[in-house]
């Protein structure tokens, strides 16, 4: 949820940005209009780019946790087979 507003947050701005530059613009309209066109979409880019980066971190981490997962279960499934065979050596005993 944090970055879906951190995300509306700045579309917001941006939006609030182009308003304001319309409104007090000194320029012709057309010039304005190609300025904030091309302020908009730098803007995506630079956003895309920010979003690819998280989510390339979240799927290398996200890889490493597993990694370490399977190994913690594979290690307590070697100590559960020596507790077993451990429990049996006992129970052949009496």
């Amino acid at each position: 949820m944090k970055t879906s507003n951190t995300i509306l947050g700045i579309l917001g701005a941006a939006a609030a940005g182009a308003f304001l530059g319309v409104l007090f613009a000194p320029d012709k309209g057309s010039n304005t209009r190609k300025k904030i066109s091309d302020k908009s979409k730098d803007y995506g880019d630079n956003l895309k780019n920010k979003f690819d980066g998280i989510v390339s971190t979240i799927s290398s981490n996200g890889k490493e946790i597993i990694e370490e997962g399977k190994a913690k279960f594979s290690q307590a499934k070697e100590d559960f087979n020596t507790l077993k065979d451990e429990a049996k050596a006992v129970k052949s005993n009496y």
